[in-house]
């Protein structure tokens, strides 16, 4: 069975993950409008908008399966994704630092051969350590902050600076492949269905 495997985030940490364990995914950038969708609560938002990426691409690539992702942290009642500014990831670095987080990504899964489709979130407890003012700065300044959700990338420097992790790793990273596999599971497809 080859059934094309598209992923509609232009994020190389997830693309790297798929690739990683064997998919090679068709990158497509959805380009969807966040703004558009204001919600309050962290795991309806990931779905929602993981969802609006995986619908935007899904015109083009008819018989695929697609996957949409999204990813925030929520730190003290408070919802994080990409800081907007240096500014905006220092002040929640002085927030997050010896602190806990709460990481929601949502998978949202189109089937567009079978016409079905799964949405769900993964959710993982980041423990952060008690970085130091200087730290903070040094990390902002390097500007990988700025590219993530929750202003960290626990596969680059940002990992440095997590004490411990409760729940799956990569859907820290982006996207949780053992959600993924039982995804594709009860869509009725095996993970090996999509290796390359």
């Amino acid at each position: 069975m080859s059934i094309p495997f598209v992923l509609a985030s232009a994020s190389p940490a997830r693309k790297k993950l798929l690739q990683t364990a064997g998919i090679e995914p068709i990158v497509c950038q959805s380009n969807f409008d966040e703004s558009q969708i204001q919600l309050d609560d962290a795991k309806a938002l990931v779905e929602t908008l993981a969802e609006c990426k995986a619908q935007t691409v899904s015109s083009q690539f008819p018989d695929s399966m697609i996957l949409g992702c999204d990813s925030v942290l929520e730190v003290a009642g408070n919802i994080y994704g990409k800081p907007d500014s240096p500014e905006i990831a220092s002040a929640r670095w002085q927030q997050m630092r010896g602190n806990t987080g709460i990481l929601y990504t949502g998978h949202a899964l189109l089937d567009l051969r079978m016409q079905q489709k799964l949405i769900c979130c993964g959710i993982t407890k980041v423990y952060f350590k008690p970085i130091s003012d200087r730290t903070i700065r040094k990390y902002v300044a390097s500007g990988e902050p700025l590219k993530c959700a929750g202003s960290f990338a626990l596969e680059g420097k940002g990992g440095f600076f997590v004490e411990k992790i409760e729940g799956c790793h990569s859907n820290v990273i982006g996207l949780s492949l053992p959600l993924l596999h039982q995804m594709l599971q009860n869509l009725g497809y095996d993970v090996t269905d999509f290796w390359c």
